[in-house]
């Protein structure tokens, strides 16, 4: 399974010749170069993970995509036929096995209602939490994808949740709202913690693949 990192909290993976989509958002270029997509998973409804401009785009060329998302994107993206899923879900699309996991969005403030939100673990290799710091009961977790920067998030729990999770290979997500010291510094973090219980991190820019 090959994956490729793509602006923000965008990722690509394919598999023998399927491809998945995680949170297409408004901080990703545009996706017209997308090939063979069997399904768009959305972790939750807000603009920088989901954009009907990308929608469009994806299934304009791959009208048989199927979205998948939790209730709140079903609310919010109205024009668009989304299979609301839910933490302990599980189902096949194509070549890729999805199995759900958390439920709701990382508090940003107690004024701020908490919406809904999934993490998503696919072929029981990858795990990308969303926005939150779920963790995925009961899984050996192979690949990471960890949130680097954003207005919910404190390096510490980044730190905490690296360390609860202990996965394999770990890489940054969810960077664009940094600068360029603010994301080397995350980076840092990340990879001490990854690297002290025995896994690798993988600096990932955009349009940077690694084989897992």
């Amino acid at each position: 399974m090959k994956l490729t990192k793509r602006e923000h909290s965008c990722l690509l993976l394919e598999m023998s010749g399927d491809t998945l989509i995680i949170d297409p958002g408004s901080f990703t270029l545009p996706l017209e170069d997308a090939r063979g997509v069997v399904a768009i998973v959305i972790t939750h409804e807000h603009p920088d993970h989901w954009t009907p401009e990308h929608l469009r785009r994806i299934l304009d060329v791959n009208p048989d995509a199927r979205i998948l998302g939790p209730a709140g994107v079903a609310a919010a993206a109205t024009e668009f036929d989304v299979r609301v899923v839910a933490a302990g879900d599980a189902l096949e699309v194509g070549n890729f096995a999805l199995r759900f996991f958390g439920g709701k969005h990382a508090e940003i403030h107690r004024s701020i209602p908490i919406i809904d939100n999934v993490g998503v673990l696919v072929n029981e290799e990858l795990y990308y939490a969303g926005d939150s710091y779920s963790i995925p009961d009961g899984v050996e977790v192979g690949t990471l994808a960890v949130p680097a920067g954003a207005p919910w998030l404190k390096i510490g729990e980044v730190i905490d949740y690296v360390s609860a999770v202990k996965p394999k290979r770990s890489f940054p997500v969810h960077e664009m709202v940094l600068s360029v010291a603010g994301k080397g510094m995350s980076n840092g973090r990340i990879e001490a913690e990854t690297t002290k219980h025995g896994g690798q991190f993988f600096a990932l820019e955009p349009g940077e693949s690694i084989d897992l």
